[in-house]
């Protein structure tokens, strides 16, 4: 029996310390390869730390809540003689099978047949052969027979039965009509036209494994959600609108006064890494500010065009998807925007990694974009998507929030008109877009109702001049009030 000794691993560039938040072992436990030990918070992200080894779990030499350098020994575990016990950083968990997948096609009658995946030794994921890693199962779907019970429904109920709700179009859409389920039938309703309406079956909730937890992780009850998917089925969309209507009535309920007539919040982890970071960018790099009113009628018109897009189904799309294309494009038009200074150099990046400020339950973090100037439209929207859910786990990795060149703020979903942003630091540009609404417009001498934004800018004026951050976000703007220049 041999005594391996797990340190604190630098889980990021640079790393130099983190807080144990949470053990998930105990002393006698026994653990096998890449099973979670302990999850950490690192700058701005909860970490979770798999096991190198494979053993019984010895001491836990650190406390819950303790802050430890990067190099600690935080755990021993006793092995066999011959284990790995070489302290080595793990890295990322292996891909547990898919469980949810199966469980949500049995939810739509389908059937799903597994096979079993070949044996092979259990390796820590990064520290083996790539052949000798364990595979996931293949899954073989069966067209689910419950389709079937998807059939239009009856355009005249039955003898003595309520009759059936018509068809409801949505109005978000600007393409052909669609059909949503039917709502709550009365009995004074009168009988609908003879219109085919796509029913939801009864039984479990139908919808995919991502929008499950997206669910879980909204608080959003799924029985509670009205689908409009084709099938009867609850899409993102659908679970996003009842999270919002749900906060929207939390956040009307005024608490109590506490009993406590002061709390005390001790500064550290993601806090006291705001901290820092804002002292350090708003007293090194002298801010100049810009703003601009812009008509965002067509960017408005564009977004609801993509939604209902065939390249763009599952994927959620919104204006800020606009004005990321938008700065990609003023970036390359202007790329000293797109710089660092340095005492001894001004270095101008003609790459774009993407900053998008998330403010989380965590605290406020700016995860990037990387390479985002060679994505398209929809490659770009995938990855807002995937940055977006991923912050709001908690999940982000301080490597995705490493090595940013520019950032966006987005305080519009915040009903905020325009602010004046502060530099993400290390960076010389950030633009916040604001909230986007209707306003009366002069157009062509006549006052119109058009959807209008504030765009608002800070650049590093030691790098951008007036007239370089001027154009830049005229370049935005103009993108924002015409997004088929992003086509030439």
């Amino acid at each position: 029996m041999s005594v391996s000794r797990f340190t604190l691993p630098d889980v990021g560039e640079g790393l130099t310390e983190a807080e144990i938040v949470e053990w998930k072992v105990a002393p006698g436990d026994t653990i096998s390869i890449n099973q979670v030990l302990v999850e950490i918070e690192t700058a701005k992200s909860l970490v979770e730390l798999p096991s190198p080894y494979v053993g019984v779990v010895g001491e836990i030499l650190v406390e819950s809540g303790t802050t430890v350098d990067v190099g600690t020994v935080i755990i021993t575990i006793l092995s066999e003689a011959g284990a790995t016990d070489d302290g080595a950083a793990p890295a990322q968990l292996a891909a547990p099978a898919d469980d949810e997948l199966t469980a949500a096609a049995q939810d739509a009658g389908a059937t799903i047949s597994q096979e079993p995946a070949e044996e092979s030794p259990a390796v820590l994921v990064g520290r083996g052969a790539a052949a000798s890693m364990p595979t996931r199962r293949r899954r073989h779907v069966v067209p689910p027979a419950a389709h079937e019970a998807i059939a239009p429904a009856p355009t005249a109920p039955p003898q003595g039965g309520p009759a059936a709700s018509g068809p409801r179009t949505n109005s978000a859409s600007t393409g052909p009509a669609r059909t949503a389920p039917p709502t709550r039938p009365s009995a004074a309703t009168p009988p609908p036209a003879a219109k085919p309406a796509i029913a939801r079956p009864a039984g479990p909730v139908i919808t995919k494994p991502p929008i499950r937890k997206l669910a879980k992780d909204l608080g959003v009850d799924l029985n509670l959600v009205e689908p409009t998917g084709r099938f009867g089925d609850v899409t993102r969309e659908d679970v996003l609108r009842e999270a919002t209507q749900a906060s929207v009535f939390r956040n009307i309920q005024t608490p109590e006064w506490p009993t406590d007539r002061e709390e005390h919040i001790p500064v550290k982890g993601v806090r006291k890494v705001i901290a820092q970071t804002m002292v350090k960018s708003a007293f090194t790099a002298p801010h100049v500010s810009l703003f601009v009113d812009v008509d965002a009628t067509r960017t408005m018109e564009f977004v609801k065009r993509l939604k209902v897009s065939t390249d763009f189904a599952g994927v959620k799309v919104s204006p800020l998807l606009i004005m990321a294309k938008a700065m990609i494009w003023a970036v390359r038009r202007n790329p000293t925007v797109n710089s660092v200074f340095t005492d001894e150099e001004i270095v101008i990046k003609h790459y774009v990694n993407l900053g998008i400020a998330a403010a989380t339950p965590r605290g406020l973090i700016v995860p990037n974009i990387k390479e985002a100037q060679d994505m398209s439209l929809l490659e770009l929207a995938s990855a807002l998507e995937k940055l977006t859910l991923t912050a709001r786990d908690g999940k982000t990795s301080p490597a995705e929030m490493a090595g940013g060149t520019i950032t966006i703020t987005n305080i519009g979903v915040f009903g905020m008109d325009t602010g004046t942003p502060i530099l993400n630091a290390g960076e010389a540009g950030i633009v916040a877009l604001g909230t986007i609404k209707q306003k009366p417009w002069v157009v062509d001498g006549e006052v119109r109702p058009r959807f209008v934004t504030t765009i608002g800018a800070s650049f590093d004026h030691r790098v951008v001049d007036g007239d370089v951050a001027s154009r830049f976000l005229a370049d935005v703007a103009s993108i924002i009030e015409e997004p088929a220049l992003l086509l030439e």
